[in-house]
């Protein structure tokens, strides 16, 4: 027995080391928690047991195999009459089809993107407790100064319940190691809270470098809040890393804890990437913080990704986003405190709305599509954007064809180097379409590209944590901040200049594939939207 333990916790664990203060520093953590793979399990366990309940009535009761397909009629029905985007549709209607007894069964427990009441409830609960602010002067002079901005920074307000800013300094940096340092100095500089909401954190030099002053800062009296994704570290941090922080005297908590239930909870994860500090200060974009993301490690080639600090009152909205979400996974609500929106001096030129994106009913339509397609249809010169993946439904794809054959210049940017091989064979599949109607599209030649960033006309910019795919776009909670004629939209330009001379834009020629990559593409893209 104790041999087997030692098997087991061979594969379980790993070592990683890393230098801090010129010192080499080791530490074993857990590859997949055990918690994990016994969630999983019960997971799979429910669902085949309630497929196998289903179809012993079936075989056994005659009454119930009618009452079954009655019932598998009835979930095609609802289906088809869904306001969902036809490509959601017919994968499951498929699957259904394909699969008659587990197919409708799945379907019920999986499909739903609907959030349970109780969360909804905790959700409402805790933005009556964020900042209020009156939008109508700002917008009406922006009105008066563009109405199109005016019309798309209406539309995004509305949609993501978020409001306009201006009066706020934005510094744009073109890598995650640029970040790091700027963050680290900030961090230092913290005198009552910080807060950091991240997808993966994972222990190495960057987290440990952050660590290190988070440490201090509560020590000090500094009210320190980390939340970070539960499946998004579970082979990054051991299961109970929540804990290990708390002892620290940091308050930890992962999202939505994943606990072995048969719904769709589990998979609407934080994909958000937020710090902020004092309600002054606040930063986002692609960065994890984990070493590959500052070039620390070498994964897939050359790590290249984005980020924004904003500094002023537009930090007030990335505040509201972590403490709702903090507050959802703690169950508690956060203590109505004047430091949390500080009142800003700042006189800065350009609008800027910071917003949050998730799934149904919590907002109500797509808010980072949304944005990007509104983005495209303003566009008269350019629109450039770069995202580690290009996986997209039918009315974005139209959007991206429509604004090239209108004769805006279209540029995507996508890794050369991919992280995983399957997707970018789905990334690919979406090449032949959009070429065709003009759609520029660059592969970044170094390594992998992993900013989501978005850039139109020297006017309007999105940098945030939406990429272009089903995962970003439908199932995760994401944010993003929109920008109008902001000084740092001049140095995103700049950025892609120099990104787009370092990538291979990609040739009618490179696009052959024989008859069994077609193939495959062909089903893995139409069951794209499940994954």
């Amino acid at each position: 027995m104790p041999r087997y333990s030692r098997i087991l916790e061979g594969i379980m664990k790993k070592t990683i080391s890393y230098d801090v203060n010129n010192k080499t520093v080791e530490r074993e953590i857990n590859y997949i928690p055990f918690r994990y793979i016994l969630a999983v399990l019960i997971t799979l366990f429910e669902v085949l047991c309630v497929i196998a309940i289903v179809a012993a009535l079936c075989y056994y009761v005659p009454y119930f195999y009618l009452a079954a397909w009655a019932t598998e009629i009835v979930c095609v029905i609802r289906i088809i009459a869904s306001d969902d985007n036809p490509d959601y549709k017919v994968p499951w209607l498929l699957f259904v089809l394909i699969i008659p007894i587990a197919g409708f069964m799945l379907y019920f427990m999986f499909y739903s993107r609907t959030l349970q009441k109780k969360f909804i409830k905790r959700m409402n609960e805790l933005k009556s407790h964020t900042y209020k602010q009156n939008d109508d002067g700002l917008l009406l002079k922006l009105r008066e100064e563009n109405p199109t901005a005016a019309a798309q920074a209406k539309m995004l307000m509305g949609i993501a319940d978020t409001h306009l800013f201006a009066n706020t300094k934005q510094e744009y940096f073109p890598l995650g190691e640029d970040m790091h340092c700027r963050l680290l100095e900030d961090l230092k500089c913290a005198e009552k809270y910080i807060y950091m909401e991240y997808f993966i954190i994972e222990e190495g030099k960057f987290w440990s470098s952050i660590l290190d002053i988070l440490k201090a800062k509560a020590a000090a009296g500094v009210e320190v809040k980390v939340l970070y994704d539960d499946i998004g570290c579970m082979a990054t941090l051991p299961g109970d890393y929540h804990k290990t922080l708390k002892s620290y005297g940091i308050e930890a908590t992962p999202f939505s804890r994943l606990k072995g239930n048969a719904d769709s909870e589990f998979n609407n994860r934080s994909h958000r990437k937020i710090t902020v500090i004092d309600g002054k200060i606040g930063y986002t974009g692609g960065v994890n913080i984990a070493d590959e993301y500052i070039n620390e490690i070498v994964k897939y080639g050359h790590w290249k990704d984005t980020a924004i600090r904003l500094e002023g009152e537009a930090v007030w909205e990335l505040t509201k986003l972590f403490l709702v979400d903090y507050g959802i996974n703690v169950r508690k609500m956060p203590a109505v405190r004047k430091d949390l929106y500080p009142i800003s001096d700042i006189k800065e030129k350009g609008y800027i709305i910071p917003f949050g994106d998730g799934p149904h009913p919590i907002y109500e339509r797509r808010v980072g599509k949304s944005v990007i397609q509104n983005m495209l249809s303003a566009a008269t010169r350019y629109a450039w954007m770069t995202s580690p993946y290009l996986i997209i439904d039918n009315d974005l794809c139209t959007d991206l064809e429509n604004a090239a054959l209108r004769g805006v210049d279209v540029r995507i940017i996508v890794p050369h180097i991919p992280d995983k091989k399957l997707v970018f064979g789905m990334t690919q599949s979406f090449y032949h379409r959009l070429m065709a109607a003009g759609v520029k599209i660059y592969e970044y030649e170094p390594g992998f590209i992993h900013a989501k960033s978005y850039l139109v006309d020297d006017e309007y910019a999105m940098i945030g944590t939406i990429n272009l795919d089903y995962r970003s776009l439908v199932h995760h909670f994401e944010n993003g901040v929109w920008m109008y004629r902001c000084e740092s939209i001049r140095d995103l330009k700049t950025d892609m200049e120099d990104t787009l001379s370092k990538s291979i834009e990609v040739t009618p020629q490179m696009l052959k594939t024989n008859l069994l990559q077609r193939f495959i593409r062909a089903v893995v893209r139409i069951f794209a939207p499940m994954m």
